[in-house]
Formats: C-alpha cells, sequence, structure tokens
C-alpha cells in the first residue's frame, strides 16, 4: 500500500523546523523502499539570492538533506515512529 504524509505526520516524525524543514509532503511511501519528497519553492528562499543571481537553482547540499529528509519520513512511516521520542 502506498501513503503519504503531510506537514503534519512529517513534523510528528522528524524533529526540523523552519527553516532547516526542507519538505513539505511524501508520497508514494512504499514500506522502506521508495518515496518521494516535494518541497513547495519560491524565489523567495534566501540560497536563491546568491545561488545564482538570474539563474536560482537550489544548492545540491539542500537538496541531498532533502533527500535524506524524506528518507526519514520514508523509515519513520515504516516503523511507525510518530511522536516517538529518539533517545
Amino acid at each position: 500500500t502506498l501513503l503519504s504524509a503531510d506537514i503534519q505526520l512529517i513534523q510528528r516524525i522528524l524533529p526540523h523546523r523552519y527553516p532547516f524543514l526542507l519538505i513539505d509532503r511524501v508520497e508514494q511511501i512504499d514500506g522502506t523502499r521508495s518515496a518521494v519528497g516535494i518541497k513547495n519553492v519560491t524565489m523567495n528562499e534566501p540560497h536563491f539570492q546568491g545561488h545564482f543571481p538570474g539563474l536560482p537553482i537550489m544548492p545540491g547540499v539542500t537538496i541531498v538533506e532533502a533527500m535524506a529528509q524524506t528518507a526519514a519520513v520514508m523509515v519513520g512511516a515504516a516503523l511507525d515512529m510518530a511522536d516517538k521520542e529518539m533517545k
């Protein structure tokens, strides 16, 4: 069964908050096999001011962090980790 996670569920799984929470929803969660993370990007994002003027590109390190957060939500959803503290 493919599942999805909205921002409320994401915040119940991840400790990250703005501006370090880099995903807005996760769709097509297939157990711990795959998931699709979605970030609604606007031109107001601070990294676009200098990366690069006239040709805005999300920095690679930010993309990698968003992928890691997507994977964490995928695994957290599969292991029913919402509202559980990590120790």
